[in-house]
């Protein structure tokens, strides 16, 4: 009789121990796809504030229109995309864009000494910091997910259940890590 109680303490633990790490598993799981909803957050805004940049700038254009145009394509291409790797390195091209836009911009006085230029500049320079911080967030969670899925004995759990790893947010190139500069 006791080696039944003492079966059943154990088959109890073990089951509990099971509710737990599956539980543990969905909050971080959760916690991936939140620091990822920051993120896409981040995106959209830096995505709003575009259009009224290159509206701006074609005022003042005269023959950069290639630039202008394609940054208005890249930012067109990076918001259909789907998937985290190929979110990111379209993110990444759209840096560059923003960049080379920054820079041609540098050719016109008027432009870089308007009122509503500077203040979209400083809003697409505030976006772009926040998106560091929620890359940041998310490869965090990220990486924790990948530490429950990964060691023992949560992965014997996280494989009976499906849990897979999540994919970090990286950016190919070091230049498209920073916020596109402007002067």
């Amino acid at each position: 009789m006791t080696a039944v109680w003492i079966a059943l303490a154990v088959l109890v633990a073990v089951a509990a121990w099971v509710v737990w790490a599956f539980n543990r598993l969905v909050r971080h799981r959760n916690l991936v796809r939140e620091a990822w909803g920051g993120i896409d957050v981040q995106l959209r805004r830096r995505h709003d504030l575009i259009p009224n940049l290159i509206g701006l700038a074609e005022a003042y254009r005269v023959h950069e229109s290639t630039v202008l145009t394609e940054t208005a394509e890249t930012r067109a291409r990076s918001m259909a995309v789907a998937g985290i790797d190929a979110r990111a390195r379209a993110e990444g091209e759209l840096g560059r864009a923003l960049s080379q836009f920054f820079a041609v911009a540098e050719n016109y006085p008027d432009l870089k000494a308007d009122s509503v230029y500077l203040r979209l500049q400083a809003a697409l320079r505030d976006i772009e910091d926040h998106l560091q911080m929620a890359r940041r967030y998310y490869n965090g969670t990220v990486r924790n997910l990948n530490n429950i899925v990964e060691m023992v004995p949560t992965s014997l759990v996280a494989d009976a259940f499906g849990f897979r790893q999540a994919e970090f947010f990286e950016l190919d190139d070091a230049a498209a890590r920073s916020a596109p500069q402007a002067a």
